[in-house]
């Protein structure tokens, strides 16, 4: 089974609409039509779907020092992968648990 007939089974399930999954997601109904049929692959501009939810998404470019930020967790990343042999993306996925973790217990 294809991922689109995966995607429309599980919405079935739901009993979601596709207008509903949209609004969720951020993107068009259209967008969900077109992953649901394999017709192409859309990248989500995920900034933008979560902003609807958490405003502060939406600008805080404009105000954080970014690349500050973003050095630092480059190389919280490269020390995991260094240091515990994790793949990029399981580097990342540790990293987001820890703050999570941190987030919540503070």
């Amino acid at each position: 089974m294809r991922l689109g007939s995966h995607l429309y089974q599980a919405r079935k399930k739901t009993g979601l609409s596709q207008e509903v999954i949209a609004e969720r997601l951020g993107v068009s109904r259209q967008t969900i039509s077109k992953w649901e049929t394999d017709e192409k692959e859309v990248k989500i501009d995920w900034t933008n779907a979560w902003s609807k939810k958490y405003p502060v998404l939406a600008n805080y470019q404009q105000v954080v020092e970014i690349e500050s930020y973003a050095r630092r967790i480059r190389e919280m990343l490269d020390d995991l992968t260094k240091v515990y042999h994790y793949n990029k993306l399981d580097s990342m996925l540790v990293l987001k648990d820890i703050l999570y973790h941190e987030w919540k217990e503070n």
